[in-house]
């Protein structure tokens, strides 16, 4: 079976930025995305908030580029001002045009 080697964009944040961060997702390059509750502790200890679905796990498989514009972008407009997140992944997915916008 094929496989196509493509990047997995995590993002942990604010639930406040899940509609702002979802439709840079869309407009930087990712066909779709994930989103799910959690929470957790960090170099800081426990959320402020302490509550299930206290934070977002946003998640995208997109191609290399789209992975660099996007970590790039919140990068540079919500790690300043929000408690945000980010990480790439390679990952390997069969079906690897789904994941690509057009």
């Amino acid at each position: 079976m094929a496989v196509t080697t493509l990047k997995l964009v995590t993002i942990i944040c604010e639930p406040v930025l899940e509609a702002k961060i979802e439709q840079d997702l869309k407009r930087l390059g990712a066909s779709g995305y994930t989103v799910t509750e959690g929470r957790g502790a960090g170099s800081r200890g426990l959320h402020a908030d302490a509550i299930p679905g206290s934070n977002l796990r946003i998640e995208a498989i997109v191609a290399p580029a789209a992975a660099e514009r996007i970590i790039t972008w919140i990068a540079e407009h919500y790690f300043e001002h929000y408690s945000v997140i980010a990480w790439l992944s390679d990952v390997q997915v069969v079906r690897g045009d789904k994941y690509v916008s057009g």
